[in-house]
Parts: C-alpha cells; structure tokens; sequence
C-alpha cells in the first residue's frame, strides 16, 4: 500500500519545476517538517494543494481544497531557534486526491499519481509561443525573458509557472490532462490577457501585487 501523503494547504498553486519558499510556525507544520526531516531525503516531500474554501492559518481554517495538487520535494529546511523553518522545496509530480485521513496533527491524503501525457499539442504550442511572446512584450520588464523550450510538456509548465494568474487560473492549468489541454486552456488565457493589455496599455498593478508570500 502507498503510504499516504502529507498535505500543505496554501492560497498558491505549485507547479512541477516551480521552486517554493515557505516560513513554517503553525505547530502542526512544524510537526509535519520534524517528522520529514527524519525520513530518508527522497522520502522527504508533502503535497500542496490549493485552498478552495478558508484560509492558510490557523487550526480548521481550511474547509476545501482543491482536488488536485503537486508533491513539493524538500531541498533545505533550516530550523530556527523559535521552533520555526525555513524552507525550499520544488514542485515535482502531479497527484490527485482520493481520501483525506485527518487523523494526525496534519492532513494526510491517499493519492492517485497523474501521468504527464503530451496529447494533441501541435497547434496550442505554436499558438502558446506566438502569444506568450505578445505577452512578454507587453508586460515589459514584469517577467524575465526565458527561452521556450521545444518540449510542449515543458513550454507548459514553464507558461503555467511564469504567466500573472490568478490561482484558480493556474489551478486549472495544474489539473489539465494532458500538455495539450493545458497549452489550449493556456492559450485562450493568453489570448484574453493580450487583448485587454492591448486595450488598457498599460500593466494593471493589482494583477503584480496580488500574490503575498505565503503566512506559512
């Protein structure tokens, strides 16, 4: 039997590839990071899962999450003196949520590991590089210049990762079945984006701010 998964409920969504920062103080965070911590390293990993309903912090803030979700591997986690931890991990495979057990101090879950399938990807890639370039370019300096990679598995996390969404945006991008469905979905999102930065020329500062850092 798979062991189950330790989950992290957060107001961001991870994405295979993407790197993630968190400050860890909860007591059943800092719990579940104790008990990572004294696993083997390839054992030392949780999963992230979007919160649908609720709020990061504190005990039975989280009344939903979203379904699917990404295994954040740990690659440092410093422990303070307070009893707190810094921690880097990035995100690595996809999984879907089949049973939450709520027994322990934190969320646990058993999950299904999602295949990263590339489908019908032809044309949402060509259309994808041609408006993420459009986007890039309007946005300015807002997002570093990246070289697109060829695979359209990657071109769609990358885009998932790099683009201003919104996390219900980027949660449906993470839960696409397969890299062509993401780069469709992602190009009807570019599409709509470039369309109205065109219109308003210029970079809504909402949109830049609306991401703080995790409380976690």
């Amino acid at each position: 039997m798979t062991p189950l998964l330790p989950l992290f409920p957060l107001g961001t969504v991870l994405l295979p590839g993407a790197p993630l920062s968190l400050h860890v103080f909860e007591e059943r965070y800092r719990r579940l990071m104790a008990d990572l911590l004294a696993e083997p390293r390839p054992q030392q990993r949780f999963g992230v899962v979007l919160i649908r309903e609720g709020h990061e912090v504190g005990a039975d803030r989280v009344r939903a999450t979203y379904d699917v979700g990404c295994v954040a591997h740990i690659h440092q986690a410093t422990p303070a003196a307070d009893g707190t931890y810094a921690v880097t991990a990035v995100g690595t495979a996809r999984f879907q949520v089949r049973a939450v057990d709520r027994r322990a101090a934190y969320l646990r879950a058993a999950v299904d590991w999602l295949p990263e399938e590339t489908g019908d990807s032809e044309q949402p890639f060509a259309a994808v590089s041609r408006l993420f370039a459009a986007y890039r370019e309007l946005l300015g300096a807002a997002i570093d210049p990246v070289e697109l990679p060829a695979d359209p598995r990657l071109l769609s996390y990358l885009v998932a990762a790099t683009v201003l969404a919104d996390p219900p945006d980027r949660q449906q991008f993470l839960a696409a079945p397969d890299a062509g469905a993401r780069l469709a979905a992602e190009a009807a999102w570019l599409h709509r984006e470039v369309g109205l930065l065109r219109r308003l020329r210029t970079v809504p500062a909402g949109r830049l701010l609306d991401t703080p850092p995790s409380m976690n």
